[in-house]
């Protein structure tokens, strides 16, 4: 049995511990804003907050989240950084066909999380490791630098 915390609430799951934890994700909690891009950890579709800190969840074993706090897109909609992320990438015209997008968001907050004011190179910096095929890079750098702007005083990380 594995037990961990996902989006603030304890489950469980005997699921096989060799699983990876966006399958478990998308398939037994029903969380489907975590997309599966590459399955080789290098698009970022699938990214999720484990202990507070950015990953692929398409590389990671559930084996190695006992116990850990695990955040998808839908528990970070519930946030005011999420509420000024939305915003910002509306207003920027950041989201395009939308599949790379909830991966950007979580790397959006991740960065604002460690670097409130970032510069342009931080930005771009702070999304490589998510492909965006629309080619919206501008976009989403321009909505991420409107919400560090907008959310100041709000990226503390928690």
């Amino acid at each position: 049995m594995i037990i961990f915390t996902l989006n603030g609430k304890t489950v469980e799951t005997d699921a096989p511990a060799t699983e990876r934890l966006l399958d478990l994700i998308r398939d037994e909690f029903e969380l489907i804003g975590t997309k599966e891009g590459c399955g080789e950890g290098e698009c970022g579709a699938c990214s999720v907050f484990v202990n507070n800190q950015l990953q692929n969840s398409c590389l990671i074993p559930i084996g190695s989240i006992d116990g850990a706090d695990v955040k998808t897109i839908e528990g970070i909609m519930e946030t005011e950084q999420f509420k000024i992320l939305d915003e910002c990438y509306s207003i920027a015209g950041g989201v395009q066909c939308g599949y790379c997008i909830p991966g950007m968001v979580m790397a959006s907050a991740a960065l604002l999380s460690e670097n409130p004011h970032p510069s342009e190179v931080d930005i771009r910096e702070g999304i490589s490791g998510n492909l965006c095929r629309c080619t919206g890079y501008n976009m989403i750098v321009d909505a991420i630098n409107l919400a560090a702007k907008k959310g100041d005083g709000l990226w503390q990380k928690k």
